[in-house]
């Protein structure tokens, strides 16, 4: 499709994994080079079977718009974008090196983080080994996106303190105190509370069934997790003096003219909610998934076993467990350090014994 540039129109055609384009004054014209550039043959004498990075990123994109979330896709699609603004997307697939991939990660690593660079490099080394298996003709079998990972300067996730939790789930009333309430109570992602329909909240066997896709498919899995009485007695109430009929737990009940469209809809992302709840209790503004974090370091913090904190995550790997529970400090160096509280009460050491330089005054 033909483009303005600089009060001219700019006409292209890519053809057997070539490129060719031409300047008209008027868009007519620029239409009708393209459209006999397609039907020529004679035109495009030297025919290759090889493959352009464009054509690599568009067989792909397509795969993944029909096998992922809208989310994970959007990511695909953005790292391709970022790629192509410094890479020529009609290159051939087989001249791409390991160098030119290093050095357009190392430039997002300057401009971005490392951790957006690693991201880039992860969509785009699984999109190539996609090619490799799935395109005919195959992309070449070293990857030229298996690179070194940049280096991550990345900060802890805030998990605020329970009685900041508290606080916030004090001032809350109605739908908003029963979410919370979810949250807290079952270590609920997101979107698997926004999910989630009556049709799950099994109220005789004291279960309910959260739906996720952090899974290597991608698709909906569902996995059963207990209710306790707490929870059930507050679904309970919530169901019946919800004042919309819906399938769905959660509904927007905003009925401001920019969501009113939305009304009785289950919620997407309820982006502000946290943050003006957090300053209206006066506490540091958490997320709804720092409250999945908050769970597992009560649990992790009275004792339950990791393999019990994990069948509550729903982690399928134990080493995920693992890398939450380490951001809460190794325990048993915890309990081995709080052995030393003896040996501080045994001492005659007073304070008035410690050098003043200690303080650094």
């Amino acid at each position: 499709m033909p483009y303005a540039k600089n009060g001219k129109w700019k006409a292209q055609v890519r053809k057997y994994g070539k490129r060719k384009e031409k300047t008209f004054k008027t868009k007519k014209e620029a239409l009708a080079w393209e459209s006999k550039m397609h039907q020529s043959e004679s035109e495009w004498e030297e025919k290759t079977n090889t493959t352009c990075l464009i054509d690599w990123a568009e067989a792909y994109l397509n795969y993944c718009l029909g096998e992922f979330v809208k989310k994970t896709y959007k990511e695909k699609q953005s790292a391709f974008k970022r790629f192509f603004k410094s890479v020529d997307p009609y290159l051939d697939v087989a001249n791409l090196t390991r160098g030119i991939a290093l050095k357009h990660l190392t430039d997002q690593k300057e401009d971005r983080s490392g951790y957006a660079s690693n991201k880039d490099r992860k969509n785009l080394l699984a999109g190539w080994n996609w090619g490799m298996e799935f395109m005919e003709p195959r992309l070449p079998l070293e990857n030229p996106f298996a690179v070194p990972k940049r280096r991550e300067d990345r900060s802890p996730r805030y998990i605020p303190p329970v009685e900041d939790f508290w606080k916030a789930f004090g001032i809350t009333k109605g739908q908003d105190r029963v979410m919370l309430m979810t949250f807290l109570y079952t270590a609920c992602r997101r979107g698997e509370a926004f999910r989630l329909k009556w049709d799950d909240v099994d109220f005789e066997k004291n279960r309910i069934r959260l739906w996720t896709r952090k899974r290597e498919s991608g698709s909906l899995e569902p996995d059963w997790l207990p209710m306790i009485k707490e929870l059930r007695m507050e679904l309970i109430k919530w169901k019946m003096v919800c004042p919309v009929k819906s399938e769905y737990v959660f509904v927007c009940l905003e009925k401001k003219h920019f969501c009113v469209e939305f009304y009785g809809g289950p919620f997407k992302h309820r982006q502000h909610f946290m943050k003006k709840l957090c300053k209206k209790a006066n506490v540091k503004p958490f997320g709804f998934h720092s409250i999945r974090h908050l769970t597992a370091s009560i649990l992790y913090f009275k004792g339950v076993s990791q393999s019990a904190i994990q069948d509550i995550l729903r982690h399928k790997n134990p080493t995920t467990t693992n890398r939450y529970l380490k951001t809460f400090g190794p325990k048993n160096a915890r309990k081995a350090l709080e052995t030393l509280s003896t040996c501080y009460n045994d001492s005659e050491v007073r304070i008035d014994d410690v050098p003043i330089d200690i303080f650094g005054q």
